[in-house]
């Protein structure tokens, strides 16, 4: 798989492409490279930003800039990209993240991530370069580094080659594998601990009550959440 970032800090993704996942991930052929929007700016005193039509608070980046920085990366007009590849702009407007779109981009050959800051992107960058607009909860960050860090994270361990063993990622919180569901608990030794004990199940050696038990936990751990929702 191929992933692109357009950030203003490039930098960041250095401690990100060290994890020990994403490292093991870029050695078995995954390209994780980032594109700095400064970098072909046309804007003099490389700015990026301007104010917003209508008047309010904040900067938004320009159109123009984005544009530019895709032109420069791909040759083709960013209009064209998105009929051939996967474009997400990061922004709490957007899709939410769930563990099945993760997997729909897992399956993607590549993928774009574009990264806002101040208040954002010109709405046309939604409009006219993207594919996608993903959020990745309801709240705001300063930018779109960290969401792009959570995308890059859940879409790349749906890999083949992100796990050791590829059972791993089988029963996992909101999989297919469990309904959507929660994961289950898990347990470890000791099996004692300040008079706080494990389930007897998981030592019963029955793996068919095993499996209903971790069923039933499952769905607990759904029917609370949609109480607190």
């Amino acid at each position: 798989m191929q992933i692109d970032v357009f950030t203003l800090f490039p930098e960041w993704f250095e401690w990100f492409r060290e994890q020990r996942h994403i490292k093991n991930l870029i050695d078995t052929g995954l390209s994780l490279e980032t594109v700095d929007m400064r970098a072909t700016t046309p804007i003099a005193n490389n700015r990026v930003d301007d104010t917003p039509y209508g008047g309010g608070a904040g900067m938004v980046i320009r159109v123009d800039v984005v544009e530019a920085a895709l032109r420069a990366r791909y040759e083709q007009d960013p209009v064209e990209l998105v009929q051939e590849r996967r474009v997400v702009v990061l922004s709490p407007t957007g899709r939410p993240l769930t563990d099945s779109l993760a997997t729909e981009l897992a399956s993607e050959p590549a993928m774009t991530l574009l990264c806002g800051r101040y208040e954002g992107f010109d709405q046309r960058v939604h409009d006219h370069f993207a594919t996608d607009v993903i959020s990745i909860g309801d709240y705001v960050l300063s930018g779109g580094e960290l969401a792009a860090m959570v995308v890059i994270d859940a879409v790349t361990r749906k890999l083949p080659e992100a796990h050791g063993d590829e059972r791993s990622a089988l029963e996992e919180s909101f999989s297919q594998a469990l309904d959507g569901a929660p994961e289950y608990p898990h347990y470890t030794r000791p099996a004692e601990f300040r008079g706080w004990g494990i389930p007897e199940v998981l030592v019963s050696g029955n793996h068919g009550e095993i499996e209903s038990w971790r069923r039933a936990q499952s769905e607990s751990r759904r029917n609370q959440r949609e109480k607190s929702d």
